[in-house]
């Protein structure tokens, strides 16, 4: 199993169209996705899941993949998230 941290930085914080990106970007991949945020933790591959979150600017949120291709999971949800979300 692989994680990250990530701070999000986008002035809207993760709402549904940067939402959107990154649960077609978990989809591509055949890994369990799960995005951790303030105690709570939904599968990233879930639209209704992840914007159930209401994941704020500035939040830090946790990432955790496994499966037979997290570590290709893990760096291309780190590459959306740093593209359209924050760091």
């Amino acid at each position: 199993m692989k994680e990250q941290t990530f701070t999000i930085t986008g002035e809207t914080g993760i709402h549904a169209r940067p939402a959107t990106l990154l649960v077609n970007k978990a989809g591509q991949y055949e890994s369990h996705v799960e995005l951790h945020y303030n105690g709570k933790t939904v599968n990233l591959k879930s639209i209704m899941g992840v914007m159930s979150l209401g994941v704020p600017k500035d939040a830090q949120i946790r990432i955790t993949v496994d499966g037979s291709d997290e570590d290709q999971a893990l760096e291309g949800i780190d590459e959306t998230i740093k593209e359209h979300l924050g760091e």
